[in-house]
């Protein structure tokens, strides 16, 4: 999966219609240039792809009276929406999403109804125990990760993995069920990424 797209597409629909600039600066903010890539070049160029894929409209503005220079804004198109909700799902479904997909994912949870993201989720912690249910009988059959030497090491990390993953999801299942977060349908949300005021401390 493209993390740069389910960012990009995440950043541009939460505003409605924004520029490269606001997207930029939203995922600064969540130093997804640092944990995903999300350097200046890679937005402007996911931007622009997408916009020429369909999944982006983008418009024209005029210049500012200031004398700047117009600036492109995108807003997503129906095949835009779906795909960002595709990906969205897919990011809190599997759980086999490399931690930049997963980061993304859940930093974009509230824009799903409540019931959906804990049936994700739910999916997910599923997934996670039957991989390391898989490993437990076909990794390491009728024996222990010590007699593998430092090669059960290996084992170990993929449950741990899998059994720390799937108690952090649990977590954020419980959460939600009890009303954490403005979810999708349940009312006006901030859009702004920084609280009126704050400098970004990652620029």
């Amino acid at each position: 999966m493209s993390v740069m797209r389910l960012l990009v597409l995440g950043a541009v629909r939460q505003h409605g219609r924004a520029h490269g600039y606001q997207v930029r600066n939203d995922l600064e903010f969540w130093g997804a240039n640092e944990w995903a890539g999300a350097k200046p070049g890679s937005i402007y160029h996911a931007l622009k792809q997408m916009a020429k894929q369909g999944l982006l409209h983008a418009h024209e503005t005029a210049p500012s009276p200031a004398g700047g220079p117009p600036r492109t804004e995108y807003e997503l198109t129906e095949a835009g929406e779906a795909s960002y909700l595709e990906l969205l799902r897919e990011a809190l479904r599997a759980h086999d999403q490399r931690i930049d997909v997963l980061t993304a994912g859940v930093g974009f949870i509230v824009d799903l109804p409540r019931e959906e993201a804990v049936a994700l989720l739910r999916e997910r912690v599923a997934a996670l125990e039957g991989w390391s249910e898989e490993v437990h009988q076909h990794w390491m059959p009728q024996t222990t990760p010590a007699d593998w030497g430092h090669i059960g090491e290996i084992m170990r990390l993929w449950i741990h993995h899998a059994e720390s993953s799937a108690a952090w999801t649990r977590g954020l299942i419980e959460r939600l069920e009890d009303g954490a977060y403005v979810m999708a349908g349940e009312g006006q949300r901030s859009v702004d990424v920084l609280p009126e005021g704050m400098d970004n401390p990652f620029r």
